[in-house]
């Protein structure tokens, strides 16, 4: 798993690649936590996630609570439609706005 923090104004975009699972998850919270200030606006690209235990959804959920709470905005991008799935069945996708590509998720940050 990796983690690449870019920004597109004030924008932070985190691609995240590789699985998401018990021991990869709580490094990649980590980092993306660690850009997450107050009224954050962040892109969690996942074009590359492949995989996403439980402990990943967790994750997921766990950093909304935390973004939204400062009165910050999470879009996720490029969800697989198996992980979306597994979001669709557990509630998750009542929490998240999902789009196809970065640049629709910045929009959707910004509107």
């Amino acid at each position: 798993m990796n983690v690449t923090i870019n920004n597109i104004g004030d924008v932070t975009v985190t691609l995240i690649s590789g699985e998401l699972d018990g021991s990869t998850a709580p490094v990649a919270q980590q980092e993306v936590l660690a850009v997450a200030r107050e009224a954050a606006l962040i892109v969690l690209d996942l074009t590359a996630v492949p995989y996403m235990s439980s402990a990943g959804l967790r994750m997921l959920l766990s950093t909304y609570r935390q973004v939204t709470n400062t009165g910050g905005k999470i879009v996720l991008v490029g969800v697989a439609d198996e992980i979306k799935d597994t979001m669709e069945v557990t509630g998750f996708l009542k929490f998240f706005t999902l789009t196809d590509t970065v640049d629709q998720a910045v929009t959707a940050l910004k509107g």
